[in-house]
């Protein structure tokens, strides 16, 4: 609880301090002198604050629009501060709660404090007692919304460890390109192949950029179904069909201050091309059932496999929006065309993967790596990582796939993923190699060596047969 020694505020608004998030803030207070004071000493620092003069009014602005923050005075006329509070918890309201009031006692405090405020403020305050109150309050909510992009991080495993690796001309290339651009606020277009390392190269314009301090958050169109894609960008501030209320930030909320990465942007449907268009142009968003625009400060990195001049030929993309995304574009190059990189990616996949599966480092050996660099990778270095990956928990390296691979394109006569150099005789001694030494890391088991290895135990004791293994 703070003192409140002074009379009610009517001092003028002190200078604006030099930084403060963006966000949207509701007055609810039955004086008007108090929602003018306010609206007036707020409105600079946060964006946007609306004023209702009873619970009655604030619930109909609640279920209209988004807030950050609610400033709310206890006794009012109708439902009072605390028994509307408690409403709105019920009904699912996250955001920060100050109650304010003129007649309070301790049991009166925690009571709003059991009810879900987040402050008490006794009138008369000081404008630094409110806005020391709002400011914590916005910081909780950039707090929650952190640890929110944090855990989501975590759980899709954004790469944020790997890095750009390679020491090749291309690689350096791209790193140049990085660089040069990171600095600036444009909006970047990062195209090549699936697994060329697109969300890497996101994530360092981000990390190199001014807004490193905020929030990096991904998200992959094509794993967003149309019926909620439009709500998880942009929130939504609707009632459910049963009348429950299903209010939510979107993620153009939660990368407030930082980068937004949209990742196979070329699979976004059309009506929704429109409106993250508009999104882009106006730096304002509308929740989906919301009748506020919502500011917003975000940098966009997006990311696409797909030819997009293509794509707006053929009319599946907007050419308005391509234009617009395509201020500045990164091209990043298969793995194929530096392959010289392959060692120095190989190690490092076995540097940092080793220690997260807790397992011991395996060794390449020079016909092996000379093997690698024969295959053209079509999954790019991400189908290297997780070749990789794969044979630390096999304790060998696992060329079988990729064995049968150049073996069928060979057989095939097609376009080989190894053009021009010799194959048969280094595969198969490769293939018995790691035949033996997974056959060996279970002990002679060929039931579990034949599931590792990914064929059948027939053929398994059949190849094991023809070296004399068996």
């Amino acid at each position: 609880m703070h003192p409140a020694p002074h009379p009610t505020p009517t001092e003028p608004p002190a200078a604006v301090p030099e930084h403060w998030p963006l966000a949207s803030v509701l007055v609810v207070d039955d004086e008007p002198g108090m929602r003018s004071f306010l609206e007036k000493a707020l409105t600079p620092r946060v964006g946007q604050v609306h004023t209702a003069a009873s619970a009655d009014e604030a619930e109909v602005l609640v279920h209209r629009h988004r807030y950050d923050l609610v400033i709310l005075d206890i006794a009012m006329p109708g439902r009072n501060g605390i028994a509307w509070l408690k409403e709105l918890r019920a009904q699912g309201f996250a955001g920060e709660v100050v109650l304010i009031t003129a007649f309070a006692d301790l049991e009166t405090a925690i009571e709003a404090l059991r009810a879900g405020a987040s402050d008490f403020i006794l009138k008369p305050f000081r404008l630094t007692q409110i806005l020391n109150a709002l400011r914590q309050g916005l910081e909780r909510a950039l707090l929650r919304r952190e640890n929110w992009v944090l855990r989501r991080t975590l759980s899709q495993r954004t790469p944020a460890a790997d890095g750009l690796v390679g020491s090749s001309l291309a690689i350096r290339g791209l790193q140049a390109a990085i660089q040069r651009v990171a600095g600036v606020n444009s909006t970047v277009l990062l195209t090549g192949e699936s697994g060329t390392g697109k969300e890497l190269a996101a994530l360092a314009l981000h990390r190199n950029s001014l807004r490193a301090d905020g929030p990096f958050v991904p998200v992959n169109c094509a794993t967003l179904s149309p019926e909620l894609i439009e709500s998880e960008l942009f929130g939504q501030a609707a009632r459910g069909a049963d009348g429950s209320r299903q209010v939510r930030d979107g993620l153009f909320v939660y990368a407030q201050g930082g980068t937004l990465f949209l990742d196979e942007v070329g699979e976004l449907p059309l009506p929704l091309q429109a409106t993250l268009l508009r999104a882009l142009e106006e730096r304002r968003i509308r929740p989906v059932g919301s009748e506020q625009e919502i500011p917003v400060d975000v940098r966009i990195i997006a990311a696409t496999h797909r030819p997009l001049d293509r794509e707006t030929q053929a009319g599946r993309f907007r050419p308005d929006l391509y234009y617009r995304l395509q201020v500045v574009e990164i091209n990043l190059p298969p793995l194929r065309k530096h392959k010289e990189d392959i060692p120095e990616l190989v190690t490092h996949f076995i540097d940092t993967l080793a220690p997260r599966l807790g397992v011991a480092p395996i060794e390449v050996t020079p016909d092996e790596m000379r093997y690698l660099q024969q295959y053209d990778w079509p999954g790019n270095v991400r189908e290297l990582r997780n070749l990789i990956e794969r044979s630390l928990i096999l304790g060998a390296l696992n060329v079988s796939a990729l064995y049968q691979g150049l073996a069928r394109a060979s057989r095939e006569g097609g376009a080989s993923p190894a053009r021009g150099l010799p194959l048969t005789t280094d595969l198969q001694t490769l293939e018995k190699q790691h035949i033996l030494a997974v056959l060996d890391s279970v002990q002679g088991d060929k039931t579990r060596a034949a599931q590792l290895l990914g064929i059948s135990r027939r053929t398994l004791e059949r190849r094991v047969a023809e070296w004399g293994q068996g």
